[in-house]
């Protein structure tokens, strides 16, 4: 099994930045994906961006620009940074780890209002 711990979500003017972070503990495989999805009330959960432990990216239309995806290997953490942030935006974000099995964060919340 592999734990995510997340941090790094709050409140936030539209226009402005946060950065996420998830650490992965637990059986690590060497090869892995891991990735943010974002969820909102009534909505199914969407990808928002994924890194492979390779380093290839992939990312949502949505926030193509705007959004970074990074991973330290070392540390097992996966950062997401978040730029021009705009009020659709708003949703929880969960860490994604994929390698021989799947595990998810608990979420955290991310708010872009004025």
């Amino acid at each position: 099994q592999v734990q995510l711990v997340e941090s790094g979500g709050g409140l936030v003017q539209p226009g402005g930045s946060l950065r996420l972070s998830c650490a992965a503990s637990g059986s690590i495989f060497r090869v892995n994906v891991m990735g943010w999805h974002r969820q909102t009330p009534g909505k199914q959960r969407e990808l928002v961006a994924s890194i492979t432990s390779g380093g290839s990216t992939n990312y949502a239309d949505s926030v193509k620009g705007r959004f970074t995806i990074s991973r330290d290997n070392a540390k097992n953490t996966v950062f997401l940074q978040m730029n021009s942030l705009k009020p659709e935006d708003t949703a929880v974000y969960y860490c994604r780890y994929t390698g021989g099995f799947a595990s998810w964060g608990q979420g955290t919340q991310v708010t872009v209002s004025s």
